[in-house]
């Protein structure tokens, strides 16, 4: 299976392994809010712990643009996969931690930014490049990470933020080496796995009330914009470009 979940010592672990570069298909963006709410609803979980193989090439390459380029029909089912699955993240009864490496990118950010927990490995960047694509969405999540105009910048160049630099800025808790970090990510769940489930789901709902803005109203909102951009010519090119420049494999 591209994603798994298996839940041990409280911890409900959900990974990431769908070759060549975790870019995932609309219809396995589909599958993964009903993994967040099976995994948070357990009862024997008490924290969601979700990253890559450690295999992967990276951690999230976001969509998989060579099914948009060939299939811009779906745009539809993939931008409610994606809003399904930030939505579940950030709902989540219990606690989200992700553990990710090397590239994060796309629908990554909006992983981690749904998230309440993000650790790192040193060789972790972050990267929102729809303007380079065709398509709009993320700032909504990683304004949860980063602050207005270092999201502005990034959005807007397409560019890339080292992981030094996202936990310089806060959106990052701990950076690790990357052989360390399946290891640490579960030592880090293991001490959240050790409160009581109770406390930890009513501390969760208070934090998600105490955010001054509705980080899931907010990526609706994009979306409009991602379907706007769509419609125009310009963004089937940049989608044939990149399919055809090879990129899609080249993170």
């Amino acid at each position: 299976m591209p994603i798994t979940l298996t839940i041990r010592d409280r911890i409900a672990e959900i990974v990431f392994d769908v070759p060549p570069v975790n870019a995932f298909d609309s219809e396995t963006w589909m599958s993964i809010p009903g993994l967040v709410r099976e995994a948070s609803s357990n009862p024997d979980a008490h924290v969601v712990l979700i990253r890559a193989a450690e295999t992967a090439r990276g951690f999230c390459g976001g969509v998989d643009i060579k099914e948009m380029q060939a299939h811009p029909e779906r745009i539809t089912v993939l931008n409610r996969g994606n809003y399904l699955t930030f939505k579940a993240i950030h709902e989540a009864e219990i606690p989200v931690v992700v553990a990710a490496h090397k590239f994060v990118i796309g629908g990554g950010i909006g992983i981690c930014g749904a998230s309440d927990v993000i650790l790192a490995a040193d060789d972790a960047y972050f990267s929102l490049p729809e303007v380079d694509r065709g398509a709009m969405g993320g700032a909504s999540h990683l304004s949860r990470m980063l602050p207005l105009h270092k999201v502005r910048a990034a959005f807007f160049t397409g560019g890339t933020i080292p992981v030094q630099e996202a936990y310089r800025l806060g959106a990052v808790e701990k950076v690790v080496p990357r052989a360390d970090l399946v290891r640490e990510a579960h030592a880090f769940c293991g001490v959240i796995a050790g409160k009581s489930r109770k406390a930890l789901v009513i501390a969760k709902e208070a934090l998600n009330g105490l955010e001054p803005r509705d980080v899931d109203r907010g990526y609706r909102w994009e979306q409009g914009f991602t379907l706007e951009m769509y419609m125009h010519e310009d963004s089937q090119k940049a989608r044939d470009a990149f399919v055809s420049d090879g990129k899609a494999a080249t993170f």
